[in-house]
């Protein structure tokens, strides 16, 4: 599987919400070559990979597949729309954009930005209240082909950079999409200590909606995401770092159990990592996963993402390889983990 071609080709498609668009349907026939891909009520994909025993217990891989972005929220006159957040999207980084209405068929426009010239105050910055869309379309065309509630997105084409880092949209979670998926590939083949699901969940971005309704039944959990890696000026306690390894996740509403055996398997395998402390929720899909039915035995395994919710997000290769090779050694039983 090469990574970086799969990633780059989940970044361009499309989740949002409740509209489960191009991203979603590609995921659903990558998963298809290791089980059969359902979705559920909700929009959730979930597989059961190969036979599943009764002498074994199950464990769940879940990454999340939407992303932020933008709902049309008012259509103004002159061919201009006013947006809503569609989840937690950096506004700072918003004015003159290129973004993409899914109308009807699909509206190129640009966010519009009030020329510097003509800027009273240079010193805030903008609201997503202050910005509009322009189509450059007249507005009974626009309300031709645009209707209130249409998603939108942010335009931008992932791009590979120096020493094997990708930067793009939606990297926030289609790189733990990808490592799912560079996981099942590695345990191929390979005798499991349990039987292995996976469910690409929906509505994260929008309160780990997904994660709380799905019915998939299992004993343990490893949720895969993205957490803050390092940039300028934010604290190290606060932030990982790009191309040090998968971030394992301890915090009193993990498991201290999982914690421990990541952080074993790591360094038997010669496996890069860091360790992410939190003090309480994780901010993922443990939260509700956790709390499922009896309860489920949870695991974070995050890989490093710098310009969180803004459309050029940065992640490294090969921390994403590494993860799953994590999750693959802890899945696989010892004596046949050199097969990773």
């Amino acid at each position: 599987m090469d990574i970086f071609k799969t990633l780059c080709e989940l970044s361009v498609a499309q989740s949002f919400g409740s509209q489960n668009d191009s991203a979603h349907k590609m995921l659903k026939e990558k998963l298809s070559e290791y089980g059969e891909a359902y979705t559920d009520n909700l929009g959730n994909v979930i597989c059961k990979v190969g036979e599943f025993s009764k002498d074994k217990e199950t464990i769940l891989l879940d990454a999340h597949i939407d992303e932020i972005g933008f709902v049309v929220s008012y259509i103004c006159e002159g061919g201009f729309l006013k947006l809503s957040a569609c989840g937690g999207i950096d506004k700072r980084v918003l004015a003159a954009q290129d973004v993409v209405i899914l109308g009807r068929k699909p509206v190129n426009a640009v966010i519009s930005s009030t020329p510097p010239h003509l800027e009273s105050d240079r010193t805030k910055a903008w609201s997503l209240d202050d910005l509009y869309a322009d189509t450059g379309l007249g507005s009974d065309e626009l309300k031709d082909i645009v209707s209130l509630g249409d998603f939108a997105y942010i335009k931008q084409v992932p791009q590979k950079l120096l020493r094997n880092k990708i930067t793009g949209k939606a990297l926030d979670n289609r790189a733990g999409c990808v490592c799912v998926l560079k996981t099942l590939e590695l345990l191929k083949g390979n005798n499991t200590k349990y039987n292995v699901a996976v469910m690409f969940s929906v509505q994260e971005e929008l309160g780990l909606r997904g994660a709380k309704a799905s019915a998939v039944d299992c004993d343990k959990a490893v949720i895969v995401d993205v957490s803050f890696a390092k940039t300028t000026g934010e604290s190290d306690k606060d932030c990982g770092e790009l191309g040090k390894g998968p971030m394992i996740g301890f915090s009193p509403s993990l498991c201290r159990e999982l914690s421990e055996e990541a952080v074993n398997v790591s360094e038997k395998n010669n496996i890069p990592y860091q360790l992410e402390v939190m003090s309480g929720r994780t901010g993922t899909n443990a939260d509700e996963i956790g709390v499922f039915r009896n309860g489920v035995k949870t695991l974070t395994v995050s890989i490093p993402l710098k310009h969180m919710h803004t459309p050029v997000e940065i992640v490294d290769v090969t921390d994403i390889e590494n993860s799953a090779k994590l999750i693959a050694s802890m899945i696989i039983n010892e004596s046949e983990a050199e097969n990773v």
